[in-house]
């Protein structure tokens, strides 16, 4: 299906639900743990329903309207009904926090807010001096305590369930026949579908405006790189407020699979592959990393001949499959390929490798693959850069794992390496209909092969951020190309590849300019290591903020007997800190690539993990000018009398 002017979401999942009507779209939990069905009628007609309430209460085309929930059967239901009476959502998570909805719903002036439990109610009520303008709370669970339905009387709001408003809904289109329809038909591609509120790395989220073109003019595109056939499934993990799981799910609709609402927690994520068996997983790369870290962990404590043998055949078939890459065209390439000078240097050893390749595939591997089901096709990383060991492990094993790029502010694909034919350690080349390119730092365009800001122009562009004018100039260039504020490089194939932030550039005293995003997705190859923060700005030389893997240090305590009261007492000791030194000089090294000024002079531990809302943002990326204000303590320290 091709988008064209009068096509829009809800009309490209009507034309799904008028080729698969009775295949599943979406797999519902139940209380019990089970999984519900729900077809695409059935899904579509449940739409309809909540479109049909909302005209009801007088919704309008244009109109915002708030939905604070986080992904279940419901949100798209609810999102089909908003979109098919041409109002246009507002999501957030339950994650949110007061300032965060005081700041989206006073300047979008939403009149209802769809929220999903008692909890996102209250929320509501505390700031409702604040938002006069709240008329109708739609509750998603059935379960509001009277006590709170009194507080939301006193506060002079309406409330219903969203069971309430499906029945409102179906008494109303028996009265009023097809309008609902009409409604829907009236879409145009043009019209604006949603109003997302940036995650705030930078301390500053901004309203995107995106339109139903700029969702459906990446799916045709997008389909042949993630493919699917009618009926397979899904497992969605990630928050749908965020516009990566949002086209996600698009791209799920549009080829008729069915979504499988699972959670991202290791336990609950590896029981749904092994009861739904899915096809296909789109994650951020922390999943990604988790379920590395827990197989690694899993053979590590498992008995020595198997850790051995894990750890032997894991290596070979890194080693196998590098040799593999060089031989088939599937690195990056910056300069000219020399296949035939590969052929010759690698035929023999991997040819060699390859038996070993499968006595590990078919003793270790298969039972780590066996682990995500019979069916699995692959997994989308999104969101975030995927470390490159990472990366390497999965591609070594034989998973499918590919790597996408993109901003809100694209809806969000610019690009994705295609499950069928990808380049290791890049995003893919993008999409046909996205223009791309790199520009140095006066704004010269520069060719391939050579590191720059990345500039977008296409239909998948937002027409602006909300009522923020100003904002809106400074994202694009006078030409009228989106600064994306990311560096990348294109290889002679098109392909490309990023390589950081330009906001999160280091400069050292010396004036040297140091990516940290390497640095730091380097020293988390430790297992030692959760998480690292690089820092260094305007000072002499680096410094990094370490999250230790706690139990990986306290195994290292018990193998080799120290003895300790407290975790703090254990990272006070000299061969705790010799540990790591080790650790960090070992993986931060010339050998390694980098280069002298790149080398971590001191760091400090952190025990605390990471959390989003506090130092991460919700699609779990590190949010810098948080790190630098929660830990000013620790970094000011490590800069004690060396500068």
């Amino acid at each position: 299906m091709s988008y064209d002017v009068n096509m829009t979401v809800p009309k490209m999942i009507l034309n799904t639900v008028n080729q698969y009507p009775e295949v599943i779209a979406q797999y519902k939990r139940t209380k019990k743990g089970d999984f519900e069905n729900i077809t695409y009628r059935e899904m579509f007609q449940l739409g309809l329903d909540f479109g049909a309430a909302l005209l009801q209460k007088g919704v309008h085309r244009e109109q915002p309207i708030a939905i604070i929930s986080d992904n279940r059967a419901e949100w798209q239901q609810i999102d089909i009904g908003i979109l098919a009476t041409g109002a246009v959502d507002v999501p957030r998570g339950c994650d949110a926090t007061l300032i965060d909805l005081e700041k989206i719903l006073s300047l979008t002036e939403c009149e209802i807010v769809v929220v999903e439990n008692n909890s996102q109610i209250n929320k509501i009520l505390s700031l409702r001096e604040k938002l006069p303008f709240i008329k109708l709370l739609i509750c998603i669970e059935n379960d509001t305590k009277p006590e709170v339905l009194e507080q939301v009387e006193k506060a002079g709001l309406s409330i219903l369930s969203f069971e309430d408003m499906l029945s409102l809904g179906k008494s109303w289109r028996i009265q009023n026949p097809n309008v609902i329809e009409g409604e829907l038909e009236k879409g145009k591609a043009e019209d604006l579908a949603t109003i997302i509120f940036t995650s705030g790395t930078t301390g500053t989220p901004k309203g995107v405006m995106l339109t139903h073109e700029n969702f459906l003019a990446q799916l045709d595109d997008l389909q042949l790189r993630i493919f699917g056939n009618p009926g397979e499934r899904a497992l969605s993990v990630l928050p749908i407020w965020h516009v990566f799981e949002r086209e996600c799910e698009y791209v799920i609709f549009i080829q008729g699979l069915g979504i499988v609402y699972s959670k991202p927690i290791g336990s609950v994520l590896l029981a749904d592959f092994k009861k739904m068996n899915p096809h296909i997983l789109p994650a951020v790369p922390r999943i990604f990393e988790a379920v590395y870290d827990g197989i690694r962990k899993k053979m590590n404590k498992s008995s020595p001949i198997v850790s051995k043998m894990f750890n032997l055949f894991a290596n070979i078939a890194i080693i196998h499959k590098r040799m593999q890459r060089k031989m088939f065209n599937q690195n990056p390439c910056f300069t000219r390929y020399y296949t035939i000078l590969w052929w010759i240097l690698f035929l023999i050893p991997w040819t060699l490798l390859w038996p070993l390749y499968w006595l590990g595939d078919l003793l270790v591997f298969r039972k780590i693959k066996g682990m995500l089901g019979t069916n699995f096709r692959g997994g989308i990383a999104g969101g975030g850069a995927l470390p490159p060991n990472i990366d390497e492990f999965f591609w070594a094993i034989g998973v499918n794992l590919v790597e996408g790029y993109g901003m809100t502010e694209t809806a969000p694909v610019v690009s994705v390496r295609p499950f069928a034919a990808p380049v290791f350690g890049t995003i893919g080349h993008p999409l046909w209909n996205v223009q791309t390119r790199i520009v140095d730092s006066e704004g010269y365009i520069l060719g391939r092969c050579k590191e720059g800001e990345l500039q977008i122009k296409g239909p998948t562009v937002m027409k602006g951020y909300y009522k923020n004018p100003e904002k809106t100039k400074e994202a694009f260039t006078v030409d009228g190309w989106l600064h994306t504020g990311d560096l990348a490089i294109m290889t002679i194939h098109n392909e490309l590849k990023i390589k950081g932030r330009i906001k999160d550039t280091i400069v050292l005293r010396g004036g040297e300019n140091i990516e940290p995003l390497p640095i730091e997705m380097k020293l988390c190859e430790s297992r030692y290591v959760k998480q690292a923060v690089v820092v260094g700005q305007d000072k002499r030389y680096l410094t990094a903020l370490i999250l230790i893997d706690e139990e990986e240090v306290l195994n290292f305590a018990g193998d080799n007997g120290i003895m300790f009261e407290t975790l703090e007492d254990l990272l006070q000791m000299d061969v705790i800190k010799k540990l790591y030194e080790t650790e960090v000089s070992q993986l931060i090294s010339i050998k390694n690539g980098f280069k002298v000024f790149e080398r971590i002079n001191r760091f400090s531990f952190i025990t605390k993990p990471f959390e989003v809302g506090v130092e991460l943002s919700a699609k779990q990326e590190i949010m810098r000018f948080r790190i630098s204000e929660l830990y000013k303590n620790q970094i000011d320290e490590m800069y004690t009398d060396g500068e």
